[in-house]
Formats: C-alpha cells, structure tokens, sequence
C-alpha cells in the first residue's frame, strides 16, 4: 500500500505540469542548488552534467545506478559531473536506497518535488546531459541497459571533447 501511495503521489506530482515547463534539448539547465536549498550540489560550472531523476520504488533506476557510478569514475578527471535526483518523499526511502546502491557520483533528495516541477521529467528514471555552458543537449526517458549506456557514453565523450 505505502508502495502504491508513493507511485500515485510521485506521477501525481509529474502530471501535474504542463509541457509548456519542460525542460527540453537547447534549453539552460535549471540551478538545482537553488531548486533544492541546502542540498550539496557540487559545482558544475564549466562541466558537462548528468543529472538523473530516480525514486526508490522504480526498478530501472536500480539498473541504471552502476552504470552512472561507471561514467562518474571514468569520466568525473575529465569534466564530467553526475548528480542523482531523488523524488522520494520519505527520506528514509531515499537514504535505505542511497545505502543500498552507494552511488559515487553526488545524490540529492527533493522530497518537496521542486527541481522535478522544475526539469519535468516524463518518467523514472529520466536523465538529462547539460554540455560546459549549462545547456540540455540530450534528454534519456527510462533506462533500457546497455543501449542507454552506450548512448550516454558516447555523448558525453563529445561533449568532453568540445571546447
């Protein structure tokens, strides 16, 4: 039951937001360290960024935390910033699954839906990559294992190799 609050609570929250707010390809990426108050956010200033919109509840985020922690430790030397998103409500979800899945890479939780209003992601997991001067270049909606993998690396080693 507390299962199925959270999912209708979390696409309740998604829903709720018009296409107009989403956050698309060409657009500057939102400042989820003023999104989120408090939250340490590490900076991202002149990086290229993932940022990964998860829940506890949904099993392809499970799936997709070794692969962020992969391109985290190949990639983070070279410029590349992955910051996980949770939208858990309950904090002791979000830190059981932090536990659990012991990212490498900066998570942050945004039980109060803020930086989700304000990214607007369709599904979970949703992950978006931000080029060195802050703008969305590509949009990932789920996770489907190594082909989502591959494709990440692939545009972040562009995005790495531009100037």
């Amino acid at each position: 039951m507390k299962y199925l609050l959270s999912v209708c609570l979390a696409l309740a929250c998604l829903c709720s937001i018009s296409a107009a707010d989403t956050v698309a390809v060409g657009q500057p990426m939102p400042k989820i360290s003023k999104l989120i108050p408090g939250a340490k956010v590490p900076n991202t200033s002149g990086k290229v960024v993932l940022v990964d919109f998860w829940a506890s509840w949904c099993g392809p985020c499970k799936k997709s935390f070794p692969v962020l922690n992969d391109l985290q430790n190949k990639y983070g030397s070279k410029g590349l910033v992955v910051i996980g998103v949770s939208v858990d409500e309950n904090a002791d979800d979000f830190n059981k699954f932090a536990t659990k899945n012991k990212a490498a890479f900066s998570l942050v939780h945004d039980a109060a839906h803020k930086a989700a209003a304000a990214f607007s992601p369709p599904t979970m997991p949703t992950s978006y990559i931000i080029d060195r001067k802050g703008v969305v270049r590509h949009i990932h909606k789920g996770f489907k294992g190594s082909k989502t993998a591959a494709e990440y690396v692939a545009e972040i080693e562009a995005l790495l190799a531009a100037k």
